[in-house]
């Protein structure tokens, strides 16, 4: 079997490096994903995800979107809490898309290959927007937010559940080097390569602190409304509201 052989801190440096490293990554973790999230989260994943959904207000959407859904687990959580609305799950890797076309409750869905930073959706035809572990691999985290802000309908909500990085250096650097390891940990055993995981680490070291990312969304009219963090603030979601 040939093992996976790139190194992340080769490809960070421009958008259209980290998206072809993402393709490649998440090709390769595609089948083993559902179950690696699981064991990195410590089994708390699902519950993270569920918190996040039930923190977005009532509404009555008509179009729902799951960015970076790779095998449709929220995306499914996203159609379960809003039954009636037509349910998108959006992902650059067609072997994501291939695995959650195969989940169960899937025929309800529509999934689609495409990039979070250029949307096939036309300007505010979007109601709610959702991502788990999605901005932080954006090619472009900015082009990314604006092209959520674009989309989404004035008063809509986007959700986005994400490792979380500290504004304080020390705890960064704490952050990273248990990330480092215990993702490590995991790529080596599953992948022969550590940094096949290890990459979450690189990727949030390059990833604005919690107030700078704050100030991003306001910056696009996107207007935080309700947040929580988890494991000492290394994983938080964040709901905002589109300004009206």
């Amino acid at each position: 079997m040939k093992t996976f052989a790139l190194n992340s801190v080769d490809f960070l440096d421009t958008p259209d490096h980290k998206r072809f490293y993402n393709e490649q990554l998440f090709t390769e973790v595609a089948p083993k994903y559902d179950l690696i999230t699981r064991l990195l989260s410590f089994g708390r994943d699902e519950v993270w995800k569920r918190d996040m959904m039930a923190a977005i207000p009532e509404a009555r959407p008509d179009v729902c979107v799951d960015l970076a859904c790779g095998t449709g687990d929220l995306t499914l959580q996203l159609k379960r809490r809003f039954s009636d609305t037509q349910v998108f799950g959006v992902d650059l890797t067609p072997g994501m898309i291939e695995l959650a076309r195969q989940r169960e409750g899937a025929s309800a869905l529509t999934f689609e290959v495409g990039d979070m930073g250029n949307l096939r959706f036309d300007n505010e035809s979007v109601d709610i927007i959702t991502g788990g572990y999605a901005l932080r691999n954006a090619p472009d985290i900015d082009t990314a937010l604006g092209e959520m802000a674009r989309v989404l309908r004035p008063g809509g909500y986007l959700a986005l559940l994400d490792f979380s990085k500290s504004p304080s250096a020390a705890l960064q650097w704490a952050h990273y080097g248990l990330l480092k390891l215990w993702g490590g940990l995991w790529g080596a055993l599953m992948h022969r390569h550590a940094d096949v995981y290890g990459y979450i680490a690189e990727s949030l070291k390059r990833f604005p602190d919690r107030e700078d990312l704050r100030e991003q969304f306001q910056r696009h009219g996107l207007t935080p409304v309700a947040s929580r963090r988890y494991f000492g603030g290394m994983l938080e979601w964040i709901v905002c509201r589109k300004n009206d």
